[in-house]
């Protein structure tokens, strides 16, 4: 009995084909029935015979041809009753026009069973059958989520939704699905007039969102879900506030929507509200489709995939369905976690996805991996980025960001990369420490290979573009993990400097911005990223201490250990000294960098950075920052 009971798709195309077949012959004996006022003393039986036959075959045709058959009857939506509303239509019209008389000469003694049947019977038939037919599609949907629901012991928490747009209509529908078992909606907020007052599958939009608060105490709110995806951290912070000072301990809010091929939102892809959104979320807005066009079908290769920045550079990337995606890094426990999480957002692209252990510094190996998968579009993210460590080992910074660098910008000239996107940093402006110092050499070297291919004749050469930006909250090293595990440990919290400014922009608005600036770049150009406001480390730390419900400087001290080597006060977003110019992006610029090396000009210069790297001499760690001061205009240290 289970095994008959289970649905597949055999038995569901058998259902829907053999209902159709009954609800077809219900409506046209239906219509006759109307067309002749009901009357006993009409044979509708006799009367049907000879046309039903072409009624079935015209009709079940185009439903086939209209995917009637294909759709799943737990999600029926709008398209789908709209192909069967298409199908009903056509159907009915060329079994209308096959009703006109058509000359025929008379000694064919041809006559067709349609011809001369009233207008008014097909169009009644019509309408009969797009009830039946649709109803028989939508009336499990509506059982379900409409009588089984209503019937339903509703013991989810009571929720509010914030917005009242296409994201809370989804967040809506799912509630639906669960029959309401962790969440119950009471109602919604939006600040579009037009909406107050309206109804939402039965649910109310009671107010804007400035009357948040208010209507939380009014309902007995137990949860807020924040359905705005587009939100900024200020705008986040506020309904934040409000919904905790009310008294809710549950505030959920839709992520960024990486899956663009299918954008649904459901209960499982809510999110708790991290502290990072809180403060550094921006309402960025990308060009998707332009991205969508650079990335979909193209084989892709990002370096560095297991790292923060990598492993965005990789979900992101997913969403637009590369053919190939190269994931390359030395660490294989980061690269096995970010293949669990793939396999967990992305199962269809499995086969696509290619995780590759390896060195940037190994040509051989790039050689392999280049032969192998051939990838068109390369994102280089991998490099030693914290600055104090590298302070101390300045000489596997310079393996790593410089001789690194040129290994895979080298690799991808050979192979016919289209395009090499290097991953910059804020702090290869006036440099003060070795990493900053590090990643502008390595700006060089991608700068000079898009000088060596710009003359080149015969096809496409690599096209080479860097793009610079400031600091990502919770990355890992970054100062969001460190002052939560000083928190945990109950302070005090340790800031360098009272006065340090830094830029802050979170990880995925990061990443959106680099995938957009890479569609931008027509080669040579060093990208940098519009920030936001510097906001002060110290405010930071305050603010993360109020988030856990703790006040600043009674429960929690903070302490100022002076900076450290190589660090700075102030970051310089912008190239100082050339300035910028604009991009047709808001938050996208070109820097202005005079400054270059050709290739010949740097196998010198990386001669000279190899021979102090080999060096057994103690003092050969200075020789780097010697060379480094010689080779990076700006470096003081």
């Amino acid at each position: 009995m289970r095994s008959l009971m289970t649905p597949t798709p055999q038995k569901r195309l058998l259902l829907f084909l053999s209902g159709d077949i009954f609800f077809i012959c219900l409506s046209l004996y239906l219509s006759f029935l109307i067309h002749f006022n009901f009357s006993q003393a009409v044979d509708y039986i006799r009367l049907m015979e000879p046309v039903l036959p072409y009624f079935l075959a015209v009709k079940l045709f185009f439903l086939a041809v209209f995917r009637g058959y294909r759709m799943t009857w737990r999600y029926v939506g709008v398209s789908d009753l709209t192909n069967i509303m298409a199908a009903v239509m056509i159907s009915d019209l060329v079994l209308m026009v096959a009703s006109f008389p058509i000359p025929i000469p008379e000694f064919w003694h041809i006559q067709f069973p349609l011809e001369g049947y009233v207008k008014r019977i097909f169009i009644v038939d019509g309408v009969f059958s797009l009830f039946f037919i649709g109803g028989m599609r939508v009336a499990k949907r509506v059982y379900l989520e409409v009588i089984r629901g209503k019937k339903s012991v509703r013991t989810g928490k009571r929720t509010l939704i914030l917005g009242a747009g296409n994201t809370g209509e989804m967040i809506l529908r799912d509630m639906a699905k669960q029959r309401f078992s962790a969440f119950y909606p009471v109602g919604l907020l939006d600040n579009d007039t037009r909406k107050i007052g309206v109804y939402i599958h039965g649910v109310k939009v009671l107010g804007r969102l400035g009357e948040l608060r208010t209507l939380i105490s009014r309902n007995d709110i137990e949860a807020v879900i924040i359905a705005i995806p587009s939100l900024n951290h200020k705008k986040l912070r506020v309904l934040y506030d409000s919904a905790r000072r009310a008294g809710v301990k549950t505030i959920k809010f839709v992520p960024r929507i990486y899956n663009f091929e299918r954008p649904e939102i459901n209960l499982r892809a809510l999110e708790d509200i991290a502290i990072e959104d809180l403060i550094g979320r921006q309402a960025i807005t990308v060009d998707y489709e332009g991205i969508r066009d650079f990335l979909t079908g193209r084989s892709i290769m990002v370096t560095g995939a297991g790292g923060s920045i990598g492993s965005e550079i990789v979900t992101q990337v997913c969403s637009f369905s590369p053919s190939c995606l190269v994931l390359f890094d030395i660490d294989e426990t980061e690269l096995h976690n970010l293949g669990l999480k793939l396999q967990r957002l992305f199962p269809e692209l499995s086969d696509r996805i290619q995780y590759v252990t390896g060195d940037v510094r190994d040509r051989g190996r790039l050689d392999e991996v280049f032969r192998a998968y051939a990838p068109r579009i390369v994102f280089h993210a991998a490099a030693y980025k914290h600055v104090p460590m590298m302070e101390s080992n300045p000489k596997e910074a310079v393996k790593v960001n410089i001789f690194g660098t040129h290994a895979l910008a080298e690799a991808a000239k050979n192979y016919g990369v289209e395009k090499f996107i290097m991953i910059s940093t804020d702090k290869a402006v006036r440099p003060t420490s070795v990493m900053g110092a590090t990643k502008r050499m390595a700006e060089h070297i991608c700068r000079a290979f898009q000088e060596a291919g710009s003359g080149k004749e015969g096809g496409e050469s690599t096209r080479y573009v860097s793009v610079r930006f400031g600091n990502v909250l919770g990355s890992r090293g970054s100062v969001l993990p460190l002052f939560l595990d000083q928190l945990k440990h109950g302070g005090p919290l340790t800031i360098t400097h009272r006065d340090m400014l830094r830029y802050f922009m979170t990880i995925p608005e990061a990443v959106s911005l680099v995938l957009q600036a890479s569609t931008m770049g027509g080669g040579g150009e060093v990208f940098v990223l519009d920030m936001g406001e510097p906001v002060k480390i110290l405010e930071v730390a305050e603010e993360l201490v109020r988030l856990q419900g703790l006040e600043p400087y009674k429960d929690i001290e903070f302490e100022f250990t002076g900076l450290r080597p190589g660090e700075k006060l102030f970051e310089e977003i912008l190239t100082a000294e050339e300035g910028t110019v604009a991009s047709r992006h808001e938050k996208i610029f070109v820097a202005r960098n005079s400054e270059k090396y050709s290739l010949d000009d740097l196998t010198p210069i990386l001669a000279d950075f190899d021979s102090a790297v080999k060096s057994l001499d103690p003092d050969s760690p200075e020789a780097v920052r010697t060379l480094l001061k010689k080779y990076v205009r700006h470096y003081e240290k």
